[in-house]
């Protein structure tokens, strides 16, 4: 395994790792506050889906070289995801926690819904792109597309009464 692909490779994985680490956290604090977690039974589906991307990456882009343009793209989606994180600040979970607070409009919420899952619709394309692994890409879009189309429905049902209260 190349030196660029083992780094490319573990930064993903430690960074999945930390997200989920982070993620229970927030979710607890969040759960301990009064948050109520609707759309659970779409979680574990989820999960799978983004382990099965990762061993992907890993098991068919071990062996291959990085590709400069795709890593460019990369991280420029990574500095995306440090802004949407930091914007969400203790409110960002991968579960959906409704909490009776105004929604975040902050950061890329000023003009977007959900850029957090516009973030990860772009690094499930980027990231295998990186390696080459056009299929990869290609099957875990159309997966995610599925997934997102479920979620994203369940979150704006979710979501709908505060942004009613809010006149969004």
């Amino acid at each position: 395994m190349e030196k660029a692909t083992a780094l490319f490779l573990g930064f993903i994985i430690v960074q999945r790792l930390g997200e989920l680490v982070l993620a229970r956290r927030n979710t607890a604090r969040l759960l301990a506050h009064g948050g109520v977690e609707v759309g659970q039974g779409h979680y574990p589906v989820m999960v799978l889906m983004h382990a099965a991307w990762v061993v992907c990456l890993v098991v068919f882009g071990h062996d291959r070289q990085v590709g400069h343009f795709w890593l460019g793209v990369f991280v420029v989606l990574q500095v995306l995801r440090v802004w949407i994180l930091a914007s969400l600040g203790p409110r960002w979970t991968t579960r959906i926690i409704v909490v009776d607070a105004p929604l975040v409009r902050r950061g890329p919420f000023r003009y977007f819904s959900h850029p957090n899952y516009m973030l990860v619709v772009a690094e499930i394309i980027a990231a295998p792109m990186v390696l080459g692994l056009t299929w990869v890409a290609v099957l875990f879009s159309v997966l995610n597309a599925a997934m997102l189309s479920w979620r994203i429905r369940v979150e704006n049902r979710a979501l709908a009464p505060l942004r009613a209260r809010a006149g969004h």
